[in-house]
């Protein structure tokens, strides 16, 4: 099935090049992930986990996930803002490939 990808010759038109757009970059997929794990997750929580992410970096990946329909953006209208995100029903479809991806890795390790 990756051949046929491969052979096409507008890469940028096939289902894995979309959904590698969905998930590029080095923050998004340890995003995804860390929502699959615990749910519900404020920023600073996500922030902690990802160790050494911006606050814009971290605010621009979850503005993209949210526009994708990845995750859902739950404001609470108090004071001090409290904002909570969660994996949508689309993201949680992902997780199954991300899942594969870690049991993969679990296996294949050098």
């Amino acid at each position: 099935m990756i051949r046929n990808y491969i052979e096409h010759a507008n890469f940028e038109g096939t289902g894995f090049s979309y959904t590698l757009s969905l998930i590029a970059g080095k923050h998004k997929m340890v995003i995804l992930y860390c929502l699959m794990e615990f749910q519900v997750v404020r920023f600073n929580e996500l922030k902690r986990y990802l160790k050494t992410v911006s606050d814009k970096t971290l605010s621009r990946n979850l503005k993209e996930l949210e526009q994708d329909q990845l995750i859902l953006r739950q404001e609470y209208p108090q004071i001090p803002p409290k904002v909570e995100y969660r994996l949508s029903e689309r993201g949680l479809s992902l997780m199954k490939i991300l899942d594969q991806l870690c049991v993969w890795g679990e296996e294949n390790r050098l």
